[in-house]
């Protein structure tokens, strides 16, 4: 990982922000208002010894080097709320905190739970640890012609970048599944890379480890060299986020879209594909990469309220001020660590909003959340009777009829 060289005779503090320099507006720093708004807004803020807005103050007040020997950086989970409410307009979650954890992996200060994603990701390309060559075998249990790249042919229309989870978690290869029969009964022509992908890399880069994104970057780069296709699409914010916005800096330039633009195109079309009703109040979980990284929040209620019988509640926190689940930045292997400094969860926060909004089912669109928000309702008592679903099974299930 290449990072600013040090001067001898600087401080920690005045070398961390030379380093900021190098990343886009990462020297707004300087300009801070210590208005306090990032630090109120943190959903962890509360377990950190240093948030964003004291973590700035430490800087000023020279003395960063108390920072990085704390593990409040651990606690950020790249939510992107602190970014969003600075009046300042300082890359709060792309600069500082993401370099702050830069800091603390290049010093070893690394919780263990995320060691070990760092180093599946290193050694399988994948954090979960499975076999590159089993990343293709949910696409049996679909009972559908979905092409793997390089297996069955060399080109298609739209590329399905379906990532880890989409591939390797059971509970996430269902909404895999339903998708392609979405896919699938709009006639759509789409293939995958199979054992030729590797994970985006886009959580490891928020997580300071910017080498080992570098690294998986090339490899899909170099996945995509191999075959010819029209544009890419994925059902992860997180892997939409680091194509578009991210590659692009190494040179890595596709058409990205996630599937919600991608089907909201297609709305009249798919439509005339219903034949079903879904009687519920729905509460749409809006994910940070999708919503707050990328100001997409009008495409997946399209979708929703598109879907017969579907009534779409808004939760207290919505679009711009969503709650986040908690995975993302690496939070999503870091639950032991978080729970045991914060003995708080997103995630449950979430699922109890939804219910005080009425909600009979929360709707997400990110890989991370069925798992966490399922596990959310068994340990919120009040909340055994909500039902999480991808956006992709709501439109599959009025589909099937």
């Amino acid at each position: 990982m290449a990072t600013t060289a040090e001067s001898p005779n600087a401080s920690v503090s005045d070398n961390f922000v030379t380093s900021l320099k190098e990343l886009a507006d990462g020297d707004r720093v300087r300009i801070c208002l210590q208005c306090g708004m990032c630090s109120g807004v943190c959903p962890f803020g509360f377990a950190m010894d240093f948030p964003p807005s004291k973590m700035i103050a430490a800087l000023r007040a020279d003395v960063f080097e108390r920072v990085l020997n704390s593990d409040s950086a651990w606690m950020c989970i790249s939510c992107y709320a602190c970014t969003e409410v600075c009046p300042s307009n300082i890359p709060l979650t792309a600069a500082m905190m993401t370099r702050a954890k830069e800091e603390l992996i290049l010093a070893g200060k690394v919780p263990a739970e995320l060691q070990l994603a760092l180093e599946n990701s290193q050694r399988y390309g994948n954090v979960l640890g499975q076999s590159p060559r089993r990343r293709s075998e949910w696409v049996k249990a679909a009972d559908l012609p979905i092409n793997v790249l390089g297996k069955d042919n060399k080109s298609t229309d739209v590329l399905w970048f379906v990532g880890d989870y989409a591939s390797y978690h059971p509970r996430v290869q269902l909404v895999s599944q339903a998708l392609a029969r979405v896919f699938s009964a709009l006639g759509i022509e789409v293939a995958i890379l199979g054992p030729d992908e590797v994970n985006d890399g886009d959580s490891q880069r928020l997580a300071g480890e910017r080498g080992l994104f570098e690294t998986l970057a090339t490899k899909n780069w170099q996945a995509f060299r191999r075959y010819k296709f029209n544009e890419i699409v994925t059902a992860d914010p997180h892997a939409f986020n680091a194509l578009k916005n991210e590659y692009p800096a190494l040179g890595i330039t596709y058409p990205v879209r996630h599937y919600t633009q991608f089907l909201v195109e297609r709305l009249a079309h798919l439509k005339t594909k219903f034949n079903r009703e879904i009687k519920a109040k729905v509460a749409f979980h809006d994910p940070c990469y999708l919503g707050r990284a990328n100001g997409i929040y009008e495409e997946p209620r399209q979708l929703l309220t598109a879907i017969p019988g579907v009534e779409l509640v808004e939760m207290g926190h919505s679009r711009t001020t969503s709650l986040c689940c908690g995975g993302g930045g690496g939070g999503m292997w870091m639950d032991g660590f978080h729970w045991e400094k914060a003995h708080a969860r997103p995630s449950e926060w979430r699922v109890r909003e939804a219910k005080r909004a009425g909600a009979d089912i929360l709707a997400v669109a990110c890989p991370y959340e069925p798992p966490r928000f399922e596990d959310a309702v068994k340990s919120v008592q009040s909340a055994s009777s909500l039902v999480v679903k991808d956006i992709a099974e709501l439109l599959a299930d009025a589909i099937a009829g």
